[in-house]
């Protein structure tokens, strides 16, 4: 068997880690690997290393001198773009070329940024390469809870809507016209263009920029507090501009509390 702490090559047909580490490959790695592994893949292929206090795994373009090569045709990637450090019990990525690497929710990890720990578990990494091209490596650290995710495939949906009430999701449409219509780069309207979109649906609704504040901030207050993030001052920093309503309508979009066809609430004749 493998020694897993020299590491191990990950085939380039391997198709994804997504759903966690495969049961069995023939480059000899372990049906078990323990908590702490980590597996590293391209397109090109990939390596897993067992966890081991000051570990390093480089990956960029430059085959022969990276353990993950990423982009190796594309000269926007740099030769070493970025780094995988195994400290103080965790498994930590920074960046080592010209442009950052970018992890889920659109955090970007810079050169001279601090080095970002990563969870147990699946994260897909992204290099921005030439010609709007974004280069994939996936990663997985084994957790404690075990190597595969169970099976799940008839078990009831986690996600789930989020409850609003007549009058918000009047406001939430409102707000966000410009996401349901799927415009190329939107943002949410101003609170004075949804009153008065407002006011063209319901005349006596008595529809003010105030009152559309006042309920959509009701809205972020309700689902801060049951964990999304992004819809506080405090979180955010300042300036806030329109920060706090886009993560919002971002939160709605994606969990399909907000869908196209709610569009009708404001455009009842189109």
């Amino acid at each position: 068997m493998t020694d897993i702490d020299q590491g191990a090559s990950l085939p380039a047909d391997l198709a994804t880690l997504a759903l966690g580490v495969p049961d069995r490959l023939e480059s000899g790695l372990p049906d078990r690997p323990p908590p702490g592994m980590i597996y590293a893949l391209s397109l090109e292929g990939g390596i897993a290393f067992g966890p081991r206090e000051g570990r390093s795994i480089l990956f960029g373009r430059n085959r022969d001198e990276v353990h993950v090569c990423l982009g190796g045709k594309d000269r926007a990637v740099s030769r070493e773009h970025g780094r995988l450090t195994h400290r103080t019990g965790r498994w930590w990525v920074d960046a080592l070329g010209r442009t950052p690497v970018r992890l889920p929710g659109s955090r970007l990890v810079s050169p001279q940024d601090d080095p970002v720990a990563l969870p147990e578990g699946y994260t897909p990494l992204f290099v921005r390469g030439s010609q709007r091209r974004e280069h994939l490596m996936e990663l997985y650290v084994v957790p404690e809870s075990g190597y595969r995710p169970p099976d799940v495939h008839t078990a009831d949906t986690n996600q789930k809507a989020w409850a609003l009430s007549g009058e918000e999701r009047l406001v939430m449409v409102a707000l966000a016209q410009r996401y349901l219509l799927h415009e190329e780069f939107p943002q949410p309207v101003s609170r004075r263009e949804a009153a008065e979109a407002l006011d063209r649906v319901e005349p006596d609704g008595n529809w003010s920029d105030r009152r559309v504040e006042r309920i959509a901030t009701r809205v972020r207050s309700r689902l801060s507090r049951k964990g999304v993030r992004g819809l506080t001052r405090e979180e955010v920093g300042e300036p806030v501009g329109n920060a706090l309503n886009h993560h919002l309508v971002v939160e709605l979009l994606e969990s399909a509390t907000l869908v196209p066809p709610d569009l009708r609430w404001i455009f009842p004749d189109d």
